[in-house]
């Protein structure tokens, strides 16, 4: 019996503010809301049909806590009869949200699901949950090494994405002056992206704010290389890694018998989606195993892909994926990346998948590939056919 389809329907995105920039005021769910109503006033389909909203967050206290994907769609003043979850895959969140979507439509559980993400770092700081949030409760152990079987395993290794990063850098002999290159040129194609306006028709504008604030116009090698390291004799700086960033996404997806019931035009189709682990030590190599993996299953290899969106969390992670893959560095994050655009954890996951989709159609290319690190050396890896 041959599956059905899951298609993307509709995909858009709030801006990306910096931490402490103008999104900085507005509570998650807000922040949230404004992707929901944006996508369903792009996309003609009653709200009531919706079958379920999945959003992806992390770091789930205070104003984000609480199921914000429900939360959100009740702030959007959608209905409540509609249901929502909250996932957490850390990075990976709303990637995960799209495959979940894709799976309950290809099960024919479900005909239309929204899928998304969103993070407001300026007010939950990064691993805030993990850390600062224990304490009140007496807590000293944090997720790892309070545990007995972890520490049996792993020891009292450090588990922290910079550690990892490093660890990258130093195995794959990756040198401060390749990782700064590869952040200028993110900050250049992104700049060339929003001044071309190849971002316009993916971004709904809230407020005044229609504009990614990330990518810096007036950044060079010679302010890269004065930066001193994250971390004592380490090879990382600020300037080649992620920022910290706010921003909210959806995407609808839809199985053909909704299309044909809602008329509906698909936009994309869910080609391919998988999910793979590796040391989570490291951390942050499981994109090399898991774009290999989904490659195999696929039965297609990156010739057959036309654009790539890895997640730019340090300038290590994608240039050890390059190297390990082999793939043209001219098709990968060519409207720039996290390092420019920022890392809006939760919904970084969407945010890239929304951004490779509005690229494909905008160059009338067929196949892209996303990927992502995930803490605990997780990666997600979606593969979507413009149709």
């Amino acid at each position: 019996m041959s599956r059905g389809e899951a298609y993307i329907v509709g995909a858009v995105r709030s801006p990306v503010g910096r931490r402490g920039g103008a999104l900085a005021g507005i509570h998650p769910a807000d922040l949230g809301a404004h992707a929901l109503r944006a996508l369903l006033e792009r996309v003609d389909v009653d709200p009531e049909a919706v079958d379920d909203v999945i959003f992806g967050c992390l770091d789930a206290v205070g104003p984000q806590a609480g199921d914000l994907a429900r939360t959100a769609w009740l702030a959007a003043g959608l209905p409540e009869s509609v249901p929502g979850v909250t996932v957490d895959r850390q990075c990976g969140s709303s990637q995960q949200a799209v495959h979940f979507a894709a799976q309950a439509v290809l099960s024919g559980t479900a005909g239309l699901v929204v899928a998304g993400g969103v993070q407001n770092m300026s007010q939950i700081p990064l691993a805030y949950a993990a850390h600062r949030a224990a304490a009140p409760l007496g807590l000293t152990d944090g997720p790892f090494h309070g545990s007995a079987g972890w520490r049996a395993r792993y020891g009292d290794a450090p588990v922290d994405q910079f550690h990892g990063a490093e660890l990258i850098a130093r195995q794959w002999d990756i040198g401060r002056p390749e990782m700064e290159r590869w952040a200028l040129r993110s900050h250049r194609r992104a700049v060339r992206a929003i001044d071309a306006g190849y971002f316009d028709r993916e971004i709904a504008p809230l407020g005044d704010h229609a504009v990614d604030e990330g990518p810096r116009r007036d950044t060079g090698l010679e302010k890269m290389a004065a930066l001193p390291p994250l971390v004592e004799g380490g090879r990382l700086t600020a300037a080649v890694s992620s920022q910290l960033s706010d921003a909210s996404c959806a995407v609808l997806l839809a199985s053909e018998e909704a299309v044909r019931d809602h008329r509906l035009t698909p936009r994309a189709r869910v080609h391919h989606l998988s999910a793979r682990g590796e040391d989570p030590i490291r951390m942050l190599t499981a994109p090399i195993p898991a774009t290999a993996h989904a490659l195999a299953r696929a039965g297609m290899t990156l010739e057959d892909i036309d654009l790539v969106e890895i997640n730019e969390a340090f300038a290590p992670v994608v240039l050890a994926w390059l190297a390990e893959t082999g793939c043209d560095p001219d098709k990968v994050n060519v409207n720039g990346g996290a390092i420019a655009l920022g890392h809006p954890l939760g919904a970084t996951g969407a945010r890239l998948l929304t951004t490779l989709l509005h690229e494909l159609e905008r160059t009338g290319a067929r196949y892209g590939l996303q990927t992502m690190c995930e803490g605990g050396g997780q990666a997600n890896v979606t593969i979507i056919e413009r149709l």
